[in-house]
């Protein structure tokens, strides 16, 4: 008589199909969240460079106020140096963080302006009334 005891062969892992399935899952994730990366990282560029421009703005101010200027008068980032931090980007380059240059030069009474092709880059993230007054 034979005693011996067969056991069902189980096979461990993953079929071919199932694998497959994972990977268009992943596939479609990555495919929805990578556009949704890319403008949040535009808006976030965008925010910072509006920042940029109060800032200029405000030491622009600062310097008409401090130097008895009027209107019409202008001034370069040089002059506007010593209201400015020291450390930060927009001092030591005078550009924003799309390379940028702001200026050459500012009028008191209009302020700065976005660079043209800092426009051209974020415009189809945020509308024209977000730079307002700077654009």
């Amino acid at each position: 008589m034979n005693t011996a005891i067969h056991h069902p062969v189980k096979n461990a892992g993953f079929t071919l199909v199932e694998i497959m399935i994972v990977v268009a899952i992943i596939a479609l994730l990555a495919a929805i969240a990578t556009p949704n990366y890319q403008r949040a990282r535009k808006r976030g560029q965008a925010a910072h460079i509006l920042n940029d421009l109060r800032t200029i703005d405000y030491a622009l101010d600062r310097w008409a106020i401090e130097k008895g200027k009027v209107g019409t008068d202008a001034a370069t980032m040089e002059d506007l140096y010593p209201y400015l931090k020291a450390s930060s980007k927009l001092y030591t380059t005078g550009a924003d963080l799309l390379g940028n240059q702001y200026g050459p030069s500012f009028t008191v009474d209009i302020g700065p302006k976005l660079p043209d092709a800092s426009w051209e880059a974020l415009s189809d993230t945020v509308p024209a009334s977000f730079w307002s007054p700077y654009k």
